[in-house]
């Protein structure tokens, strides 16, 4: 059998990119309104600050306005409240984005439950939470958005798929399930205390994984010609003694079965900011009360 089609998110996020460009020149133009995304980033954690640098950039480059507001460690969680209040407030400013982790001192679930829905990008509200599974206009979180477009590249209709989700946090598996349902696919949420589910997978057209187990998926549960979305990223020694990047499937298995395949890195990461800016831009819309190109 072939090699699976490799997915490239680098590729398909860039076109994301470049539809939200057109959509947030399209409010200026027609309404007069430049979409503009607040990013708070508390403490020091390097891997955030490298996050938080490449969302601003990429914010800037959509033609969105981009502020940062970086808080030393210490900062009180009244303070980020009171941040969060103030933008909320701001009508120049259509998204917030707390960055994670906080620091310890902070009540993350509090903090982002202060943050306004329509301004919720990062889908985590529960406010936003209920808005998906009820069928409502939503902001959704950007990774399961990311994997549903990857997934659409290969097979734009999804309907009628049975599709199995391997994982069940807030963050990717129950929001990717809620928005399978909604492309009329039969779901199965699977974890890593499900039994038998090399059988359950097995049955799978579209395999999402996202239980943040290094390389879990084998070869062996993929159905010949499934679609495999690797959501995992997990550092893991590599032979000269460094570590690498991989996903929750055991990729060079997979590969020779699945009919496409999302690698790690390269697949589905790239997606995350984009859909970011993507929800930005759908948030403007909905707070100026006209249609968004992306609800």
């Amino acid at each position: 059998m072939a090699e699976a089609q490799i997915i490239d998110g680098k590729k398909i996020a860039a076109d994301v990119r470049a539809e939200v460009a057109t959509e947030v020149a399209r409010l200026v133009k027609e309404h007069g309104v430049k979409a503009g995304l607040a990013v708070v980033l508390v403490g020091e954690d390097p891997a955030s600050k490298v996050y938080v640098k490449n969302k601003a950039q990429q914010t800037v480059e959509v033609g969105m306005n981009s502020w940062e507001y970086k808080l030393p460690a210490e900062t009180s969680e009244a303070e980020v409240l009171a941040l969060v209040q103030k933008l909320n407030n701001d009508p120049a400013c259509h998204g917030i984005l707390v960055q994670l982790p906080l620091p310890k001192h902070i009540n993350s679930e509090k903090v982002l439950n202060a943050i306004n829905p329509d301004k919720d990008v990062d889908g985590f509200h529960p406010v936003n939470v209920g808005r998906l599974w009820v069928g409502e206009r939503a902001l959704v979180p950007c990774t399961p958005t990311g994997s549903i477009i990857l997934a659409k590249s290969v097979r734009p209709n999804l309907s009628g798929m049975d599709a199995v989700v391997i994982g069940r946090s807030n963050i990717v598996g129950k929001p990717v399930a809620a928005l399978l349902l909604r492309e009329n696919c039969t779901v199965t949420i699977a974890h890593s205390r499900t039994k038998n589910i090399e059988d359950i997978v097995k049955c799978a057209d579209l395999v999402i994984a996202a239980v943040g187990i290094p390389e879990m998926v084998k070869g062996s549960w993929i159905r010949p010609g499934a679609i495999v979305i690797d959501v995992g990223i997990n550092r893991v020694p590599s032979e000269n003694g460094k570590t690498k990047l991989v996903g929750d499937v055991a990729y060079d298995e997979c590969a020779k079965v699945a009919g496409a395949i999302t690698p790690v890195p390269g697949g589905v990461g790239p997606m995350t900011i984009a859909c970011l800016l993507r929800n930005a831009a759908q948030a403007a819309a909905m707070q100026i009360g006209v249609k968004s190109a992306f609800a």
